[in-house]
């Protein structure tokens, strides 16, 4: 798994895109920090870019530092929830622009992943998460049923769990700073 860690790091600090597994589905990953490493996974998923995006972090200090306030819900949140977990916060911080929804709000996950957890806390930033296919079409369950054109529009596909398959994305609350929450997908 270190050797994969490293690849993916060295790819991620060149503004490159890696093909990866996540707690749920296969991800398209960038810096979420590059707004042209950013670009590039809109531009491979043919993706309008006023839709957002979601990112992974690797734990709640790295969230902390990317969210101007955590709601103290979200913790309950994310520690109850019974699958991976993504929260739409207000006010995110320390991103690329271009990850950033019109209304100022960001999808964060804390990773529950090993393999997303070290790469991201290797890395010391967060890491673009989107599910492995064209914009519009059938989340692809497992590393064989991924398009030719993701594969090949990559820097690098990770060498692991490729027999995993993952029927489910995550599911995404909006958590406002009032408190206001709002399920957007179970």
């Amino acid at each position: 798994m270190t050797d994969e860690i490293n690849k993916c790091i060295e790819v991620l600090e060149n503004g490159g895109l890696i093909l990866y597994p996540t707690d749920t589905v296969w991800g398209i990953g960038c810096d979420a920090t590059n707004e042209e490493a950013v670009k590039k996974v809109y531009q491979l998923k043919q993706r309008n870019d006023s839709m957002a995006l979601i990112c992974l972090v690797a734990n709640d200090a790295m969230l902390e530092k990317h969210v101007e306030k955590v709601p103290d819900l979200a913790y309950d949140l994310i520690d109850l929830a019974s699958k991976p977990t993504t929260i739409i916060y207000d006010k995110p911080r320390g991103v690329a622009k271009n990850l950033i929804a019109e209304d100022n709000t960001l999808a964060i996950r804390v990773a529950s992943d090993k393999f997303c957890q070290y790469l991201i806390g290797k890395f010391k930033k967060p890491i673009v998460s989107t599910s492995a296919n064209i914009s519009g079409q059938k989340t692809p369950i497992s590393f064989q049923n991924i398009d030719s054109a993701i594969l090949k529009g990559v820097d690098y596909v990770v060498n692991l769990h490729r027999e995993k398959q993952n029927s489910f994305s995550s599911s995404i609350i909006r958590l406002a700073n009032d408190n206001t929450v709002k399920i957007i997908r179970e």
